[in-house]
């Protein structure tokens, strides 16, 4: 498997409108895209900082897995996200083979279009692991 880079680090919180203005008034940062991922119960805000992407979860709902993750630990670092070079199904394989546990076993649409799956954090040293991969490029 080929990590190009961290394509982003997920954060959990409660209120995107909440967390925005610290990202842009504090840190000068600028929101460049909200978007709601339905069938993962988020709405999500991004902010770039050089190669790297910051991604902002919001539950919409009490069964979202980020409620659930809030409700446990409070806000804070939810997930970290590697681009893949080689395709999300090829990583998918390779880590399996090698005895991680996944969270998902095949890709499925994320925010921006990007091909996702995630590595269970108990065979990634407690990290919830997400893999990307844009079908665009």
């Amino acid at each position: 498997m080929e990590l190009s880079h961290i394509e982003h680090l997920g954060i959990a919180v409660k209120s995107l409108e909440e967390a925005i203005p610290y990202y842009e008034n504090i840190l000068g940062l600028k929101c460049y895209s909200i978007e709601e991922v339905a069938d993962q119960k988020v709405r999500t805000a991004f902010f770039k900082v050089g190669q790297t992407k910051i991604e902002l979860l919001e539950p919409t709902c009490p069964e979202s897995t980020i409620a659930g993750f809030i409700e446990k630990r409070g806000e804070g670092i939810h997930h970290l996200a590697f681009a893949v070079a080689d395709g999300v199904a090829n990583a998918l394989a390779e880590v399996e083979a090698k005895g991680v546990r996944l969270i998902d076993k095949a890709p499925r649409k994320g925010a921006e279009g990007l091909n996702i799956a995630f590595l269970h954090p108990k065979s990634t040293g407690s990290v919830l692991t997400e893999l990307c991969e844009n079908p665009n490029k």
